[in-house]
């Protein structure tokens, strides 16, 4: 079995899905256990993190955080929310850029949104884009988000799109967002295209391809793509003291000493210099939350 593990800030390209883009991660790496952080459309492109190894314990722990450009078109409205959909309406558009802006702006902070019918969210065992395709819909509770910035960065009036920049949380649907931002103007509105920028601390700038993997793995240098699960998350170490050592590595939990961080905060573990889990400290105690040793 391989023993790489870390993190790859891998650029998806169009036309992948992101378990498209896992498998090929899989395959070029020689058939590793991998998985990604958070699902791209497949007609979108950018960032996508993938946990390789042991790191794919790490993957709910790493900053959520989600950056986007995304372009929107005012006055169509279609049944994916973006322009691989069918039309559904098409309206006249009377959006000055300060109206936009402003309509735009009314959705930062925190808010329910109901995910998309065309997305990879399951209820009752089936992807919703599998219920959609076959003509059925879902009762989808809305979920709470937060847009935390967006940033008009062009709009043409005569042709009715634009450019905007969004920072947002884990699980927010920019096509969605394009929808309702449409909605609020009366006119309507969709997603064209979407780039993510950022997936928490990964940036699209340091990304790679698939090909550019290929290559680095085809000249033995995989290693310097990855990412270790130390340098993605920062916490504190803490060693574990030599009586308890038998017991940390049975996922057994231990006093905190006087290096102790504040209640709640997660810190790594080593015994012997080795990293063997992420361990939470609650009042006294370091209790353990993932282990990074054994399967």
């Amino acid at each position: 079995m391989s023993s790489l593990s870390g993190v790859l800030n891998v650029y998806k390209e169009k036309g992948y899905t992101s378990s498209d883009a896992v498998s090929v991660v899989r395959k070029v790496l020689g058939h590793v256990k991998a998985g990604h952080t958070g699902t791209l459309d497949p007609q979108a492109e950018g960032v996508l993190p993938v946990c390789i190894g042991k790191a794919t314990k790490i993957a709910d722990y790493i900053d959520g955080g989600k950056s986007y450009r995304a372009e929107l078109i005012l006055g169509v409205t279609t049944d994916t929310d973006d322009m691989t959909g069918k039309i559904l309406t098409e309206s006249m558009v009377n959006v000055s850029g300060a109206a936009l802006e402003n309509a735009a702006l009314s959705f930062l902070g925190r808010s329910m949104q109901t995910p998309p019918m065309y997305s990879a969210i399951k209820i009752g065992g089936k992807k919703l884009y599998e219920l959609a395709r076959a003509g059925k819909t879902a009762d989808r509770k809305p979920r709470e988000i937060e847009l935390s910035q967006i940033d008009i960065l062009e709009y043409d009036p005569e042709t009715h799109m634009a450019v905007m920049d969004v920072d947002c949380s884990k699980g927010t649907y920019i096509r969605s967002l394009c929808a309702d931002i449409g909605r609020a103007l009366g006119c309507g509105g969709c997603m064209g295209g979407l780039t993510r920028t950022r997936s928490g601390p990964f940036m699209v700038k340091d990304s790679i391809t698939l090909d550019a993997l290929r290559e680095y793995t085809a000249a033995g240098r995989t290693g310097e793509l990855l990412h270790s699960i130390e340098e993605v998350l920062k916490y504190k170490t803490v060693c574990a003291p030599a009586a308890d050592e038998k017991r940390v590595l049975n996922g057994g939990s231990f006093c905190v000493g006087p290096e102790g961080v504040q209640d709640g905060d997660l810190v790594f573990v080593k015994v012997n210099g080795v990293t063997v889990g992420i361990f939470k400290q609650e009042e006294d105690w370091y209790k353990p939350c993932v282990m990074l040793i054994g399967g």
